[in-house]
């Protein structure tokens, strides 16, 4: 599936992958994020971090009605006030695809994964 804008100049076409990549992009900026999860994992209990070219992984990208809700799946940082870094991770998130690709985003839905402690070696 991907999200088709129609301008005055043609048509743009942009995939989930693409979307899911800036998403990720954002997130894993945000204070309090150790990184993105798959949003099936959970093997033996423990979340896997994603690498930048698997963020499509932990990011589901639903457009119903000309609105897009977007579901990411994150790992934080133990210590940190969850419901603080959810928040900060879905205006990031709104903010970057709206300036990055023009996208209005009417949801975007948390889903913490796990929580790690991070190693400052």
């Amino acid at each position: 599936m991907a999200i088709e804008l129609t301008t005055k100049e043609g048509r743009v076409t942009i995939t989930n992958e693409v979307i899911a990549t800036v998403a990720g992009g954002a997130a894993i900026e945000c204070y309090g994020i150790i990184g993105m999860a798959s949003k099936n994992q959970l093997k033996d209990g423990i979340a896997e971090i994603l690498r930048r070219e698997n963020f499509s992984k932990g990011v589901v990208v639903k457009q119903e009605d000309n609105k897009i809700s977007i579901d990411m799946y994150i790992i934080v940082s133990y210590g940190t006030k969850i419901s603080e870094i959810a928040h900060n991770v879905q205006s990031q998130v709104k903010y970057n695809l709206d300036k990055t690709l023009g996208l209005a985003i009417d949801a975007v839905n948390i889903y913490i994964q796990g929580v790690r402690v991070q190693n400052d070696n």
